[in-house]
């Protein structure tokens, strides 16, 4: 059995442990977004041998980048792609029901106006269809007058109503995290920045792996059954080895962070831009106001950040001067932004978002690589891959099963008395079963929300002690969204959150001198406002 978390300070020991084991492997996963934790959870809980690979860090890539949206696609009924919004919406509703605190069900709004597609009628009608697969009614039309109180400072030119309806928010980069956590339970050896190097090939087919400790630079060949390449928008990359074919047609997409009293939106409001009619999101999340998404074909996909443009920053404040003309929003308002580069799988389409969102999935000789589909459907995408990998994995089972996705478990009532119901719901939530032992292990002046978030002490903590933490950006980007959520990417808390890389870390002052200079490089390049 694998250790069963990431506490700080055994990592040399377990990938001492991963170099001299000579038994191999029934399953190695090269990525640890979305789509490789949900593989590696359905295989883990299948009783394979199960090894995940990711040589950033969990959730670097697109899987902390995205909008933040467990979604049905609405836009694909109208395309007539029905099959992936019935998938979509059935696994909405599981992970809303599976995951509360951590997908959590959100209201959207679309605002309607004289002469402007799509008119409340046909919209309704796709709402119809939209909660037929849900099995419940979420959508309402509101009158001018209904609007105007339901969204303040909305641009009321030709304004005539709008039309409620509901998805879902969460943070994807927990959400990786706590179906990582359900694999390693399940047994499944999981490590951040080690990558899969080279492939080992026998006869001609996939034998094995060779893997490189980006931290040490140390390398090992390891046996597999299979090798799963669930890297996503470099699924060429690996492939590459086994057949000279691109598939995938990588797309950016921008969002932009402005505190909530900038533009005080209670919900998603959906609008067209006003200069090329593509839809944009401006919604709460995490106690602030995003605003995205762009979608740009990206020419360059090295192993390198994503980062927003100053086009694309301008393109965004525009819509919001569009659709909310009386909050007269600035660039100085923006407090981060953040850019994500999506896996579609080119079909020759015009533009990005004309491409389909549907995953695909290619054996090459015993690599089974998958690219493209959406974050809400990564259960469905996950049995794809494993159907099509069982010919080399004869113990995996490919019946459908009906089994939940996170364990379920009742909190303790005593442990949790003393938070209000909203921090409960969010720490069960986010780390499941781990919250018990987060807020018993917590000063109680931890457990106090950190201002300008919803995030408090006691994760951060947390997450540097038991999650696997390497540099300071996986600490304040992706296990916790400080670096999103605050000015100057969260260092204006710069002596609390170096008292605790000190304390659980065990960081010295040149490491921490050393981690705050990398983190700060990182934050201006990729997150900031674009110089």
């Amino acid at each position: 059995m694998w250790q069963e978390n990431w506490q700080s300070g055994q990592r040399e020991e377990q990938l001492s442990r991963l170099e001299n084991e000579s038994e191999g492997w029934d399953v190695i996963i090269a990525g640890g977004g979305i789509t490789g934790a949900g593989i590696a959870r359905e295989a883990a809980r299948q009783g394979l041998k199960t090894l995940l690979l990711e040589r950033q860090d969990f959730a670097w890539g697109t899987s902390s980048r995205s909008s933040k949206m467990v979604h049905g696609g609405l836009r694909y009924i109208a395309a007539g792609d029905i099959k992936t919004t019935l998938h979509s919406v059935h696994e909405r509703e599981r992970l809303m029901r599976e995951a509360p605190g951590l997908v959590e069900k959100m209201s959207f709004m679309m605002s309607h106006y004289k002469k402007s597609f799509p008119s409340p009628f046909i919209f309704n009608s796709l709402l119809a269809i939209y909660d037929f697969f849900a099995g419940r009614r979420y959508r309402k039309y509101h009158s001018l007058k209904e609007t105007r109180l339901v969204c303040p400072y909305i641009n009321e030119e030709n304004l005539i109503g709008g039309t409620q309806f509901a998805d879902a928010v969460t943070d994807d980069s927990r959400l990786v995290m706590r179906v990582l956590r359900e694999a390693q339970k399940d047994g499944a050896a999981i490590f951040n920045y080690v990558g899969v190097k080279q492939l080992l090939k026998k006869d001609g087919n996939v034998s094995g792996v060779v893997i490189e400790d980006r931290i040490t630079g140390k390398c090992c060949e390891l046996k597999a059954a299979v090798v799963i390449n669930a890297t996503g928008v470099w699924a060429d990359e690996l492939r590459s080895e086994m057949v000279d074919e691109k598939k995938i047609r990588p797309a950016r997409g921008s969002h932009i962070i402005v505190p909530f009293w900038r533009l005080p939106v209670s919900q998603s409001l959906t609008t067209h831009h006003p200069e090329d009619g593509r839809p944009i999101f401006i919604y709460p999340w995490e106690g602030r106001i995003v605003i995205g998404t762009t979608d740009l074909d990206e020419k360059s996909i090295e192993n390198v950040e994503a980062s927003m443009t100053r086009a694309e920053m301008e393109y965004l404040i525009n819509v919001v001067e569009h659709q909310f003309p009386s909050a007269k929003l600035k660039e100085r308002d923006i407090l981060s932004s953040w850019a994500g580069v999506r896996p579609l799988i080119a079909s020759g389409a015009l533009s990005p978002s004309k491409e389909k969102r549907n995953h695909s999935v290619w054996d090459d000789k015993g690599l089974v690589s998958v690219s493209g589909g959406k974050l809400t459907t990564f259960r469905l995408i996950a049995l794809d891959v494993l159907s099509v990998a069982s010919k080399y994995l004869p113990s995996y089972e490919t019946k459908p099963h009906a089994k939940t996705i996170f364990s379920q478990y009742l909190p303790k009532a005593s442990l949790f008395s003393a938070l209000p119901s909203y921090l409960k719901n969010r720490l069960c939530g986010f780390y499941g079963k781990d919250a018990e032992s987060l807020v018993s292990n917590a000063e109680s002046s931890e457990l106090e929300l950190i201002p300008g978030t919803r995030s408090t002490w006691a994760e951060l903590r947390w997450a540097a002690a038991n999650e696997a933490i390497i540099h300071l950006d996986d600490l304040l980007l992706r296990r916790t969204r400080l670096g999103l959520l605050l000015a100057k990417g969260g260092m204006i808390y710069e002596d609390k959150i170096h008292k605790i890389c000190r304390e659980t870390l065990g960081w010295t002052e040149q490491k921490w001198a050393e981690e705050k200079v990398r983190y700060q490089q990182i934050w201006e390049r990729h997150y900031s406002v674009p110089a």
